[in-house]
This record gives C-alpha cells, structure tokens and sequence, in this order.
C-alpha cells in the first residue's frame, strides 16, 4: 500500500485513510438514490414521459451513478494520489433533467428519448475536458484564479455546505411540503407550531434533535482528537434517529431492507442509457443551441470542480505557497474520465464532491482515500438499500462541522486590499445563494477583474482572468 499511496510520505495509514473513505461516502451516499430521483423524476407523469420504461431508466442512471463515479475515485486514486471523491453533480443534475425537458420538448420526442440525446451533451463535454486536461489547459485556468480570490473560494464552500446542512439536508419531507431548519425555527416563534405542522411537527423535531446532536457529537470528540470524529458522529446520530423512529414515530427504519431488490439492474440500463446516444434527436433543435448547451456544462463544470479541488486541498495543505497543488492535472483528468464514463452509462457531469472535505478532515490524505469511496459506491450496486436508510440528518451534521471548519481560510485573506476583499465577500453570498460554486466564482472574477481595471491596476490581470470574466459575463447576461 505505501509503494502505491505514499502513505508514510503524507502522514497517514491503512486504517486513518478507509476511515476516511468512509466517512466521505457516508456523507455523499445520499446521491446514489438522489440523482437518478431528479434525472428521471423530473420526466415522470410529464407528456411524452417514459411510460413502461420509468423504472428501467431509473434502475439505468442508478447503476450509471455507481459506476461512473467509482470509475473517476478509481482514477483519482491511481493517476493523482488525492482523496478527492466525485460522483454526477448537485446542481448539474438538476439542469440536466430541464435541458432533458426542454430538448424533449422542442424535438417533439419523449423523455427518455431526450435523456439519450442529453447524453449526447455530456459525453462531448467529457471529451473536450480529457483534452484540456491532457494538455494542461484546465490547470492554467487554475492559475489564473488570483490568490487572493482562491483563497476566499474555501469559505465561501464552507458556508455552503452549512447552508446545505441546515436547509434541504436536514429537513423533513412530507407530500408536496418540505420542512426545513428555517422552517423550524420560525414555528418555534408561533405560539400554535405544534397545532400548524400537525402530525410532521415530532418528525421536524427529530430531525433537527438528531442533526444537533450529530454536531455536538463531532465536536466534542474532535476536541478529544478521537480518530474518524466525524464518522462516529454520523453513526451515533444515526442510532438515535433509528431510535426516535421506532419509539417516537412508531416506524421501523429497516422497513424499506425488507422488500429491497439486492440485484444489481443491469438489464435496464443497457436498455435504456448504455450506450444509448441520439445525436439526431439532439441536433434536431439547432446546432447553436448545441453549442450554448454544451458551453454552459462546460463552464458551470469547470469551475465547480476547480472550486470544490482547491478548497479541499487547501484545508488538507496538499498546496504550496503559490496556492498550486502537485498532480492538479491528473486530478482534473480523474473528473473529466469520470464525465465520459457517465455519459456511456447514463447520467450527467461527475465532477468533485465538496464532501470530499469531510474525509479530509478525517484525516484522508492519499489516494487510498478515494479508492476506499469508489470501492463502496461499486458495492452499492449491490447494497444501496443500505446506504438509502443512513438518515439525512446525520449526514448534515458532518457538513455543518466541516463548513465550519472551512470558514477558518478567511483568516488568510487580506482583507485591506479590497479588490480581494470585495470578490470574497460576493462568494461567501453567491455560493450559498446559488447553490452554485461556480456561478460564486464568477461573480468573485468578475468583481476582481472591474475593481483591478478601474483602480489603475488592470496590469496585475491575467490575460486568462479577462477572457474568464468575460466569459462568465456573456453567460449571466444571456442567462443560459
């Protein structure tokens, strides 16, 4: 394993690094089931939806999930030695199943069949960014992200995921209404929240309970330096949401393990996304509008990766003072195989999990870490009943601990220079706002870029940093 990994070289061990890989897939495992939940969900009951092949193209972008993202942890393992974990994008799903809606719709075709011509679209984008990775184009990019402005990109992240942990994360579902911690805290103020929520409101509460003492939990065994802090908080609040379940509640948590299938649907993806491209459906609505598309995954990918990598190696210290880190380019090729994997399977971009930060902080450092995660989703082709019934409050909990921990980075951001201050503020807004990474770094460019040119300092802007500026400015202003 050291000849492999350089365990020794980077501080760790066997045991520190598969804690780690755990810990990561505990707190992203929730995509498994999610994505194919919002690819193929999103065409349910619509006209022209799948009809008899619903479940099948389920089953099809589940396996593709698995698949594809233990494919591009087996790369990043291997090509990068990092303890990065991806897997197809929040964020990029979603806009994937509208793009999927909205080719359907304007090719007159069903949604299946706009799926197989939105593959089409990732599987051109994946292509193009094994190109630019291979000749370092991608880490140029990198670069040229202003120090200053990478460094704000971390606790920007962070807030984030805090944003994620207390909001859709955690929140309780229930018909076509959604309870969340805002939610929560406001019926806290009514004197009639109980009689308001009804029946959802001891849910609402186990929840948050369980989230709170998830943290608390992390926390406390953080400060004790106890090895895998965030991984035994995730499992302890989870007991006690299986627990309040069964005693509060009166339902069986495990209930859903017993009319699990544990076959892998193998069938149903090769009848429905293996290798089911339809560039004929897709070229039918223009070949301008192809384009535009194809920019837009391109750009929105590129920089949620980028922000997701850096912030993540910074808080691991894997950069050098010039905030580069070694191997970025095999790090970034890792996601963009990752992409055209997923589009032979059938699913959207895989890119970099900003989950990954949660093995990082226990204690990942090599690619050992990743290996562990891409052997686990693998797995979950087999076991994902298991991973489905991990709640989502103790998950949220490990996200809020590391957003915290991430929001620590503002304290090497020079905060007197306010053509550095003045982007970081906008992204510690935008991210969470958005949901977006890489809409929050674009706005922090773009917000450099104009304080730099009309302060008299548009020397210190890289040619790249004005091209990438621009660029983001054309796609905010054409809104695509």
């Amino acid at each position: 394993m050291d000849k492999v990994f350089h365990l020794k070289e980077n501080g760790t061990n066997v045991r520190r690094e598969i804690v780690a890989g755990l810990t990561t897939f505990m707190t992203m495992a929730y995509i498994i089931a999610l994505n194919p939940n919002l690819i193929v969900g999103f065409g349910q009951g619509a006209a022209g939806g799948f009809g008899a092949d619903g479940t099948a193209a389920w089953n099809g972008v589940f396996m593709a999930t698995c698949l594809a993202s233990a494919v591009a942890m087996f790369c990043m393992a291997f090509l990068a030695n990092k303890p990065f974990a991806l897997a197809p994008g929040m964020g990029l799903n979603s806009y994937f199943a509208v793009v999927i809606a909205q080719i359907a719709g304007a090719a007159g075709c069903s949604y299946l069949a706009g799926l197989q011509a939105g593959l089409c679209i990732i599987l051109i984008e994946g292509i193009v960014f094994v190109a630019l990775s291979i000749f370092n184009i991608r880490q140029k990019i990198v670069e040229a992200i202003p120090l200053g402005v990478r460094l704000g990109i971390g606790p920007a992240i962070g807030l984030m995921l805090m944003n994620i942990g207390f909001g859709s994360n955690a929140g309780v579902g229930a018909a076509n209404e959604h309870y969340v911690m805002h939610d929560f805290f406001g019926a806290l103020a009514a004197s009639s929240a109980k009689e308001a929520l009804g029946e959802y409101w001891p849910a609402m509460v186990l929840t948050v309970v369980t989230m709170f003492v998830g943290l608390f939990l992390i926390i406390i065994l953080a400060h004790y330096k106890v090895k895998g802090a965030v991984l035994v908080g995730m499992l302890g609040a989870s007991v006690l949401h299986w627990a309040g379940q069964a005693i509060f509640l009166g339902t069986n948590p495990f209930a859903s393990l017993q009319t699990a299938s544990w076959l892998p649907p193998f069938a149903d993806m090769a009848k429905t996304t293996l290798f089911k491209f339809d560039f004929q459906t897709l070229f039918s609505i223009g070949v301008s509008t192809v384009v535009l598309l194809i920019i837009t995954f391109c750009m929105i990918d590129m920089f949620d990766t980028i922000g997701t990598v850096i912030a993540t190696a910074n808080r691991a210290g894997m950069v050098d003072k010039k905030g580069n880190m070694p191997k970025m380019r095999e790090t970034l090729l890792s996601d963009a195989i990752g992409t055209v994997v997923g589009a032979c399977t059938g699913t959207s971009t895989v890119t970099t999990f900003v989950e990954s930060a949660s093995g990082v902080e226990a204690g990942g450092r090599t690619g050992l870490t990743s290996l562990t995660t891409g052997l686990l989703f693998l797995a979950c082709i087999f076991i994902s009943p298991i991973a489905a019934i991990i709640p989502a409050a103790a998950t949220s909990a490990a996200l809020i601990y590391v957003g915290i921990l991430m929001l620590s980075g503002l304290k090497n951001i020079d905060f007197g220079d306010m053509a550095i201050a003045a982007p970081v503020f906008i992204m510690l807004l935008a991210m969470p706002i958005s949901g977006s990474i890489g809409h929050g770094i674009g706005l922090g460019l773009i917000t450099y870029t104009v304080i730099r040119v009309f302060t008299g300092k548009a020397k210190e802007v890289s040619i790249l940093t004005y091209i990438i500026s621009l660029l983001f400015l054309v796609k905010f202003f054409l809104a695509i």
